[in-house]
């Protein structure tokens, strides 16, 4: 019968084996000390690596948008993956950075909710 009311009970995420996610500073801490080896798979390491020279920056950009975060990958105002060939792909100039939509509605969304930043101008549709 103790067995029934400990299969109910909710474990604390530590005693699971589940982990915080290393912070960013953590991280590079661990590079430092050479507790954690630098990958391409973090930006931590991506940058330590371009950094130490043993990967060229464009090396470190590509595995950045290989990851998916590239922000041309993505809709500036959704986050939607984006695929070169997308059809509906628009991209605005603002405050002289291109920034990359999935639909003309989400370009216009986007001006309408950062009254900020300075109109965009079209660059391709």
């Amino acid at each position: 019968m103790a067995d029934e009311n400990n299969e109910n009970k909710v474990e604390p995420a530590e005693e699971q084996g589940i982990k915080k996610p290393e912070t960013s500073e953590e991280i590079e801490q661990g590079m430092e000390e050479g507790k954690k080896e630098e990958n391409v798979y973090s930006e931590e390491g991506r940058e330590k690596l371009a950094e130490d020279d043993e990967i060229e920056p464009f090396e470190e950009g590509f595995m950045e948008g290989a990851e998916g975060r590239g922000k041309k990958n993505s809709c500036a105002e959704c986050g939607a993956q984006i695929a070169e060939d997308d059809e509906n792909i628009v991209e605005r100039e603002i405050n002289g950075e291109v920034k990359v939509f999935c639909s003309a509605e989400h370009a216009e969304n986007y001006a309408a909710n950062h009254p900020e930043e300075e109109k965009p101008e079209r660059v391709e549709e």
